[in-house]
């Protein structure tokens, strides 16, 4: 079976997201600063490229939390249709995370929203039979890795530690028992380090 990937920037202290995460700071308060090192001017190192080559490679499902598909809570009584504009980047099916039932959503470029209501087991599940061998990726927020991990389903796991502090946030590991995986590659830039983890169970 292919591997389930999921590559993650956070903080030193540990958060993937500010505080106050709204529809201007859709990453919280100072969260593009952890992305820096792919979104910034300041990128064009190559550790960074080759770190973005990881992000950026094709996959044959996406399985992602409502709060990183939108900012909408409850209901869905708004025409919002992600972050992306009319061609998000993810060239396949996403499965989004939610409690509220909502019809398919086909983009651009391949790229397709279907929102499961049966919690991650069944979201998974559908990635994984969408992605046949292109291999499943777990996209975030952090409550979505959270659950991944708890499942065990993650095969490789990517951190770009930032060398900033936010102090509160969206914490990636809250709850997060053990840890389970082991350092295979390590790259350093002025503005990350680059850890790519297997998993050793």
């Amino acid at each position: 079976m292919p591997d389930t990937t999921c590559h993650m920037s956070i903080s030193l202290d540990g958060f993937v997201a500010g505080p106050e995460q709204s529809r201007e700071n859709p990453l919280g308060k100072r969260g593009m600063e952890v992305h820096r090192w792919h979104l910034g001017d300041e990128r064009a190192n190559e550790a960074d490229a080759t770190a973005e080559g990881w992000l950026l490679r094709p996959r044959g499902a996406y399985v992602m939390g409502r709060n990183m598909f939108g900012p909408i809570r409850g209901e869905w009584d708004e025409d919002w249709d992600g972050w992306w504009g009319p061609e998000p980047p993810y060239r396949a099916p996403v499965f989004v995370l939610t409690h509220h039932a909502r019809e398919p959503i086909e983009m651009e470029g391949e790229t397709s929203f279907h929102f499961v209501t049966e919690g991650f087991e069944d979201a998974y599940a559908q990635a994984l039979e969408a992605a046949g061998e292109g291999g499943v990726d777990i996209a975030g927020g952090a409550s979505t890795v959270r659950q991944a991990l708890a499942a065990g389903v993650i095969d490789e796991l990517t951190l770009d530690v930032v060398p900033v502090l936010f102090g509160s946030g969206e914490r990636l590991f809250d709850g997060v028992g053990s840890f389970g995986f082991e350092p295979v590659e390590t790259l350093h830039s002025p503005l990350a380090t680059h850890v790519r983890y297997r998993r050793t169970g």
